[in-house]
């Protein structure tokens, strides 16, 4: 699962320039810093052939709107109705700074990248009442997360955006990739309060 992220701005270039291309009456309200379920958010997609970033509330309203729904797992989303019209045409990627894993004893893991402090996800995302909202896919965790735990997002290394955003094909390949070894370190701040997740 993924239930929470991080989206720190200071002295990256890249995700300079995404902010700088958000369009959007609600970016006063976009997070940064830790990202929560519900926080809007900045996701890029591709218009006439150009990534472009749009702001986004994360998770789709659950069954009753009791809960939010926040990870589609790769494995089963081309299948669920809840997913599969996303699937199709509606594939979006997620910058983060990180993500966070917690552990059985309830320790806080932020994973990223190796050799760069931006991570991308790969997302779905649909209309709601009117509201662009999107969702993080997850899948089985490959062996430099297994050890926290046992699910991962899929994670895109850049050479792979484009076509996971345009290509449907290449879509399907890339959510059965093993995905990039991540590092992972202890994070200082404990809280544990309840994440809200339903799997899918």
């Amino acid at each position: 699962m993924c239930g929470r992220y991080t989206l720190f701005t200071d002295k990256l270039d890249d995700l300079d320039y995404i902010f700088s291309k958000i369009d959007d009456p609600k970016k006063e309200k976009m997070k940064t810093g830790e990202i929560f379920p519900s926080n809007i958010a900045p996701v890029l997609l591709c218009e006439t052939n150009e990534m472009k970033p749009q702001l986004m509330i994360w998770g789709f309203p659950g069954f009753k709107n009791k809960q939010l729904i926040i990870n589609a797992r790769a494995e089963t989303a081309s299948e669920k109705p809840m997913f599969r019209a996303a699937m199709q045409s509606r594939r979006c990627v997620i910058p983060s700074t990180g993500f966070f894993e917690w552990d059985s004893e309830k320790r806080k893991f932020l994973f990223n990248m190796p050799d760069s402090n931006i991570l991308y996800m790969a997302g779905l995302y649909s209309i709601f009442d009117d509201e662009n909202r999107f969702v993080i896919l997850t899948k089985a965790a490959n062996d430099s997360i297994s050890r926290i735990h046992n699910r991962m997002p899929v994670v895109l290394e850049p050479i792979h955006i484009r076509n996971w955003l345009t290509d449907r094909d290449s879509a399907q390949s890339i959510l059965s990739n093993e995905g990039p070894k991540l590092i992972s370190k202890p994070w200082d701040n404990q809280d544990i309060s309840e994440q809200c997740e339903i799997k899918m």
